[in-house]
């Protein structure tokens, strides 16, 4: 057994894992985020993905033991309390059908985003490009993406500015 220490989902975790573990089970198992979901287990669907010190990876082609001082985050971890920009842009644009591949689809376009925070259609289908879906054709995942973008561009914004009323106007109580 190893020791590790890992935050996932912003909690601390001191754990003994067995050299080979594979962090999907990790996380699955003995930490209980089911949230990320077991898809082929040869990292060729992308179901898994999760953020590792903010960079997307296949959690099925990573050991636990290589997330000792590392920050994880999973689908889970993103919402506190609201959805992240990036969920809820999916939920609105029906950037899903079965849900199977949605985690490692919104994990994907969180580290695509930042990256590139303004993607064209063809920059979000190659950037997703490791992440499979079996009952879209991609077309609302796009769309979810883009606005996505749209929607922490404008946030990042803040508010448009409140120009000054001119000094001759009339001011009414």
């Amino acid at each position: 057994m190893v020791r590790i220490i890992t935050t996932v989902d912003g909690a601390r975790h001191d754990d003994d894992v067995e050299a080979r573990l594979l962090l999907v089970h990790y996380l699955r198992d003995q930490l209980g985020r089911t949230g990320t979901p077991i898809g082929c287990d040869t990292s060729n669907c992308g179901a898994c993905t999760v953020l590792i010190d903010g960079y997307s990876a296949k959690s099925c082609t990573v050991l636990a033991v290589q997330v000792d001082g590392r920050e994880v985050t999973t689908v889970q971890g993103l919402a506190d309390g609201d959805l992240h920009p990036v969920q809820k842009a999916f939920h609105e644009e029906h950037g899903l059908q079965c849900g199977f591949c949605t985690p490692g689809m919104i994990i994907a376009a969180i580290d695509l985003l930042s990256d590139n925070p303004d993607p064209s259609d063809g920059e979000v289908r190659r950037g997703m490009e490791g992440n499979l879906c079996r009952c879209t054709g991609y077309h609302n995942i796009v769309k979810a993406v883009r606005a996505a973008s749209a929607d922490l561009r404008a946030t990042a914004q803040g508010p448009a500015p409140v120009e000054p009323a001119p000094e001759h106007a009339v001011v009414r109580a």
